[in-house]
């Protein structure tokens, strides 16, 4: 696998470089000052980074000689892990997978609703591999009855953050959700709109339910679970639920910044070359003042992130609910409720909201629930984190010497 992600990466920076990239950027940019259209604003912004399905597909088009020689003979067929389950489930029956999950592959054009004929030209991958494109909530197939000695009905497939937005019942334009699990998603539904971001948000399809189709703008903030079981490894605490208890026993992180960077630094800064770094420490450092610092850094990402996704979409937003196991943390809560001046409503469910939002839309197909407005009652809350106005004047500096402890960290691994 090693030597395959240098193979992406290389192709990535090939990507980057070639005039095919830079003329898809730059006629966008032209089209996008005369058309105004959002979906050319998009493009002429267009990456493509190493982790990105795109780059995986591409590579095993371009190495994996049978798979070659039979994408010619049109004996190919391509999908992420929910295409997978589903063609398992179904023996072999349906190839298929729903708005969410295209969108979320960068192959999908959300502004077009449809597989991209650009990105696919672009990258000379056959259009003829994809799977067919079904509502989020509906009848996909029924599965093998040798499977469970039943023919049981699949009548919902979504996306990971997108099933979660919709346990969390964030039906309305403007609701928002954060989800701190591997990484942190910060999710907001955009209506019937799609956003065009320039800062680096996603703009994909949250879900389509008959004639409702709704997008979601999306900011990852990656390694937000791996940084909490790394600092474990290193014996900084024995159990994560300490931390918040060991973070609250000195009053400050005592001029010791963390950078959580090791799949680079996603929106609003971009750098997929930044490197993680830990500055500050004098004779004095205690454990607890690095666990605070690794705290503190999260909640400064995600304030960077939400105040991203405020400016650039100009949506007003209401209360943010918060899903995921790291959001157990009430040092980590009540932190981000501060320094964003925003109520966080935790779920009691936050450990199952996928599987709950799955649940949800299953249930919708199925006729459980007439309607999205029976839903919003199971769906629970915990606690309410309300914002500590008094917070913010004293972490301004904190924070200020955190944004050069970023700039620090940027760049830091080169082509060479």
């Amino acid at each position: 696998m090693a030597r395959s992600t240098d193979k992406w990466i290389q192709v990535q920076s090939l990507d980057f470089r070639s005039y095919k990239m830079k003329f898809l950027n730059s006629g966008s940019s032209i089209l996008h000052t005369f058309t105004r259209q959002k979906r050319f604003l998009a493009a002429s912004v267009l990456k493509f980074m190493s982790p990105q399905v795109t780059m995986r597909l591409l590579w095993c088009l371009e190495h994996v000689e049978k798979l070659k020689a039979r994408v010619v003979d049109n004996q190919v067929m391509f999908g992420c892990i929910e295409t997978w389950l589903l063609w398992k489930l179904t023996g072999g029956k349906v190839h298929a997978t729903d708005y969410s999950c295209a969108s979320g592959t960068g192959l999908f054009d959300p502004f077009q609703v449809e597989w991209s004929t650009i990105v696919c030209n672009l990258l000379n991958i056959p259009m003829s591999i994809f799977p067919i494109v079904k509502d989020t909530s509906g009848f996909f197939g029924d599965t093998d009855p040798c499977i469970f000695g039943e023919s049981i009905p699949i009548t919902s497939m979504v996306s990971d953050q997108t099933g979660a937005m919709f346990g969390e019942c964030c039906f309305n334009v403007g609701d928002i959700k954060c989800t701190m699990g591997t990484g942190t998603f910060v999710d907001l539904n955009t209506g019937s709109t799609p956003h065009a971001s320039i800062a680096g948000l996603y703009p994909i399809i949250g879900w389509k339910i008959k004639n409702e189709l709704v997008y979601v703008a999306e900011g990852l903030i990656g390694d937000t679970g791996t940084v909490m079981e790394w600092c474990k490894s290193l014996n900084l605490y024995e159990d994560v639920s300490e931390t918040d208890t060991i973070a609250e026993s000195v009053s400050s992180s005592d001029g010791v910044y963390f950078v959580s960077a090791f799949s680079g630094l996603q929106a609003p800064i971009n750098d997929d070359k930044a490197s993680s770094l830990l500055i500050g420490m004098k004779p004095s450092t205690t454990k607890a003042h690095i666990v605070r610092s690794v705290l503190e850094s999260l909640a400064f990402r995600f304030k960077i992130l939400y105040e991203t996704i405020l400016t650039e979409t100009r949506i007003p937003l209401s209360y943010i609910r918060a899903d995921g196991g790291v959001c157990n943390n009430d040092f980590l809560m009540q932190l981000m409720s501060d320094l964003t001046h925003q109520h966080i409503d935790r779920a009691k469910q936050r450990g199952d909201m996928t599987s709950l939002g799955t649940a949800f839309l299953a249930g919708l197909a199925t006729g459980v629930w007439k309607n999205k407005d029976e839903l919003y009652d199971i769906r629970q809350s915990e606690r309410v984190f309300e914002p500590n106005e008094e917070t913010w004047p004293k972490y301004k500096h904190t924070f200020s010497q955190w944004e050069r402890a970023v700039q620090r960290s940027r760049e830091w691994y080169t082509e060479s």
